[in-house]
């Protein structure tokens, strides 16, 4: 922990140099004009309340004093006691005392044998797959981890090329390949959780240090963008690999080995299948990160089958609801719209029957995105370039469903309501992303034509009537709940909106259950990430990750001590 003098409330026009918060850093603190401080933002808002009076909020960290050649102790400054002989302590407003939370991975370079200890594996390698590894990597302990799909570079061209042919390569595709679903995304990075450990600090260090823009490490709504992100993943695994990790593309896990006695069942490998050759063979392994992304739904099946310890949790599904950009930015900004960048926004309602509609992953300057994974199944998401300038804004509007919607079916009920809508979603798209007028989904009709709303989707569409896909009851609380969101962003609910369906995939149907210790009722099986039900999004599943390798390392710190 590190102890820093926090200032708030300082504040620039968008047209202003940060170069100006040194001079207002040393005013709020009232030091000599001459004094000199190491300092660095911690946070940066936008305020935009008070139209046209726009605002950069800072909230900033000082390190370090230097006054007359000397060092200065920070406790000193917030206390008013760095004039000698003063009578009275001067009052120190917006500052105060702080620390920096810095993740320490408790086991580093831990010395071992391959020969007597088997290497830790990771299923996975998406945002939890890609942090464990790491994390597992930088401790000496080598992970191989398998992915199903293609390294990102060569993903790229596989999805790209489905997006224009239609033709969808089960194995890599938006959900699966190096980078987890979030590599095809807007790349967002703010989360709900909190960070007292340091490890959403230590996963944004991360990310900077492998090529994304350090402004992630203060903006409050941080993203990377798609063209960025996949980027940075490669750089990381470029180094696992050099810290002797290996990372075993187009291939998955088939099943799962374990020694079993009377009640007693521990991990002893698995089975694993080469997608392009058709290679099967087995990896003897005591420890198995299992973070398969949310989407993996032959590896939901193969667990069942294994009877390891799952539930059915509740999620959400939906439509995406494109608008101008130019309308969103116009709401938030007023007449200043023109010199700021892309703006978001996040709505929520809740409708007469008491469900619950929101919006979910908006994408400024975005697309909609192709996002199947699976034959005669279509599901869509939201996906930005880091310079969010499509033209259009998207997001995900979206109900809860439990398994009192979906059935009391087994761990899999909710799993396999979405294989429904997906494939209700194909059918009536005819194999396309099936799209539909705002105006048009409410009326009950099929569109003939776009207004002033043209859509920017990465795959081939047609228009349908996306109420067939969804049912009465959802189709009723989505179109509520925009005439809802409409009091807080007036024009909102336009008739020449664009629906696209179905959204689908907005977290994990199933719970994998596991312990304190993130262990399942298999030893050494570690459920981890948004697919196992412990994270949404980015940041959370990297987090979960970390969380998972600090664990599985212990188990190796305690075999080298015994």
């Amino acid at each position: 922990m590190k102890n820093v003098i926090r200032v708030s409330q300082l504040k620039l026009k968008p047209d202003e140099s940060e170069k100006k918060l040194k001079n207002m850093i040393i005013h709020t603190l009232k030091l000599p004009a001459d004094a000199q401080i190491e300092w660095k933002i911690f946070k940066k808002s936008l305020d935009a309340r008070h139209k046209p009076d726009i605002y950069y909020v800072y909230s900033v960290d000082v390190y370090n004093v230097i006054i007359s050649g000397k060092n200065t102790a920070l406790n000193d400054i917030i206390e008013g006691k760095i004039i000698k002989k003063q009578k009275h302590k001067m009052q120190i407003k917006n500052a105060s005392m702080a620390c920096i939370n810095e993740f320490d991975f408790p086991a580093k370079d831990v010395n071992y044998s391959l020969d007597s200890h088997k290497r830790p594996v990771i299923t996975g390698f998406g945002p939890a797959g890609i942090f464990a590894a790491l994390k597992l990597a930088e401790a000496g302990l080598k992970p191989i981890v398998i992915e199903r799909g293609e390294p990102v570079d060569e993903r790229r061209k596989t999805v790209e090329n489905f997006w224009n042919t239609g033709e969808l390569d089960t194995e890599s595709n938006v959900q699966f390949g190096e980078g987890g679903a979030g590599t095809f995304s807007d790349g967002k990075l703010n989360t709900m959780i909190k960070d007292t450990s340091g490890r959403i600090r230590c996963m944004l260090e991360t990310f900077v240090e492998f090529g994304a823009d350090p402004s992630i490490l203060y903006i409050n709504k941080p993203h990377i963008g798609t063209d960025v992100l996949g980027n940075v993943v490669s750089s990381i695994r470029k180094h696992i690999i050099e810290l002797g990790g290996e990372i075993r593309f187009n291939c998955k896990i088939t099943d799962i080995l374990t020694i079993e006695e009377n009640s007693y069942r521990a991990i002893s490998g698995i089975k694993i299948k080469n997608v392009k050759n058709g290679e099967e063979y087995e990896l003897a392994c005591d420890n198995l990160c299992l973070a398969i992304g949310h989407s993996a739904r032959d590896t939901f099946e193969m667990l069942e089958k294994r009877n390891i310890n799952m539930t059915a949790k509740s999620f959400a599904v939906g439509l995406r609801l494109e608008h101008p950009q130019s309308f969103i930015n116009y709401n938030a900004y007023g007449d200043s719209a023109y010199k700021m960048p892309a703006a978001d926004y996040k709505v929520t309602y809740q409708t007469e029957a008491g469900r619950g509609v929101y919006s979910f992953c908006m994408c400024p300057g975005g697309y909609v995105v192709n996002a199947s994974s699976e034959k005669n199944m279509l599901a869509v998401n939201g996906m930005s370039y880091s310079g969010r300038n499509s033209g259009n804004a998207n997001s995900a509007i979206i109900v809860t469903v439990t398994p009192d919607d979906y059935g009391n079916n087994g761990a899999l009920a909710g799993m396999y309501y979405q294989r429904e809508l997906e494939k209700l979603a194909y059918r009536y798209g005819d194999g396309n992303v099936p799209v539909q007028l705002l105006g048009d989904f409410r009326q009950d009709r099929i569109s003939t034509g776009f207004g002033s709303v043209t859509p920017n989707i990465k795959g081939s569409y047609s228009f349908a009537n996306l109420r067939n896909v969804l049912g009465t009851t959802i189709s009723d609380s989505i179109s509520e709940g925009v005439k809802g969101f409409a009091k807080h962003i007036k024009g909102f609910d336009m008739e020449d909106a664009v629906f696209s369906g179905v959204e689908s995939r907005t977290s994990s149907p199933v719970r994998i259950i596991r312990n304190e210790n993130c262990e399942s009722d298999i030893k050494g099986l570690f459920p981890c990430g948004e697919g196992a039900g412990y994270a949404g999004g980015i940041t959370s599943a990297a987090v979960d990750g970390m969380k998972v390798a600090e664990r599985i390392a212990s188990e190796y710190i305690k075999k080298v001590t015994i």
